[in-house]
């Protein structure tokens, strides 16, 4: 299965989640500081709509850091209600733009995660099919911006739910999803880790 048809199918279930939440629920505080749910998907679905060249127009106006650029869409998207955001992000269940660069690495893996930092806040847990979270894993250490592979640089990461082992060194072990969410900077998921290799992997956090 294709990174494409992958991203495909996680977008879709993140909008189907979406609509089960509560206005409560769409307020809430997720795992990005600062961002509520309804924040954290006006940045999911922001680069869509501006297209490669609108991504990289919004970049210069935030001064080449990410960080602003990111908050550029959010400020942008975030007065949308969250019918009309979900409607987008159904409208661009296929990724285009920015999102669907590299095969669509960046629309599986972004709408992966962020999918997880709304939900471990609200405390709803979903089982991620074995290929998704399998192929997000290896995908998240290939990514600059998350900064994966600066965390577990000498370090052995285990998925003890999934065939999949990756690197050398004092080993990290647990469930794909908490290996996935920490070596993207969440610290939420150390505490499902165990091995030698966690107080190294907590520290680059």
């Amino acid at each position: 299965m294709t990174v494409m048809t992958l991203a495909i199918q996680e977008r879709a279930e993140f909008a189907d989640f979406l609509d089960t939440l509560t206005a409560e629920q769409w307020a809430a505080q997720t795992l990005c500081s600062g961002w509520t749910t309804r924040e954290l998907v006006a940045h999911v679905i922001s680069y869509d709509d501006a297209g490669i060249a609108g991504s990289f127009r919004r970049l210069a106006r935030g001064g080449f850091s990410l960080a602003r650029t990111n908050q550029l869409g959010v400020t942008e998207y975030a007065a949308r209600s969250p019918a009309e955001l979900v409607g987008l992000l159904r409208t661009h269940r296929r990724p285009r733009g920015l999102t669907a660069a590299f095969g669509g690495m960046i629309a599986l893996v972004d709408g992966l995660v962020h999918q997880q930092d709304i939900r471990r806040p609200l405390g709803l847990p979903r089982e991620i099919p074995a290929e998704r979270l399998r192929t997000a894993l290896r995908l998240a250490l290939l990514a600059p911006p998350l900064g994966a592979f600066r965390r577990v640089r000498g370090l052995r990461l285990v998925a003890a739910d999934l065939d999949f082992t990756r690197g050398s060194g004092p080993e990290v072990r647990g469930p794909g999803e908490a290996l996935l969410m920490a070596v993207s900077g969440r610290g939420h998921a150390l505490d499902e880790l165990s091995g030698p290799g966690v107080p190294l992997l907590a520290q680059r956090i």
